[in-house]
């Protein structure tokens, strides 16, 4: 088993983790960990297929992961000020439906 394919199945488990946590967390918080779960996992993806014979990356995709870095951690913490907001605006940190009122 080569590094690559190594790498390649490493990234298969933490995208597959992740999708698993958005699907079935309810929290907020933890649906945001696993959108950083799949990220990372792209990330890990771009950089073991980006391979050039001799042993190096290319550096387009290195460059490319660092930009995808910067755009997670600042989408992050937009995601993180939105929680905050919805925890202050309505007390809890979930996202469900409103419960059915009998005014229809």
């Amino acid at each position: 088993m080569t590094s690559v394919t190594l790498y390649v199945l490493a990234a298969a488990v933490v995208f597959g983790a992740g999708v698993f946590g958005v699907l079935t967390a309810a929290h907020l918080l933890r649906k945001l960990l696993a959108l950083n779960m799949i990220g990372s996992a792209v990330f890990v993806l771009m950089l073991a297929v980006s391979g050039r014979p001799g042993g190096t990356t290319d550096p387009v995709a290195q460059a490319l992961v660092l930009t995808g870095i910067v755009i997670a951690v600042a989408s992050t913490a937009f995601a993180l000020a939105l929680a905050i907001r919805i925890h202050h605006d309505s007390g809890r940190v979930t996202l469900s439906a409103p419960e059915d009122d009998d005014d229809r």
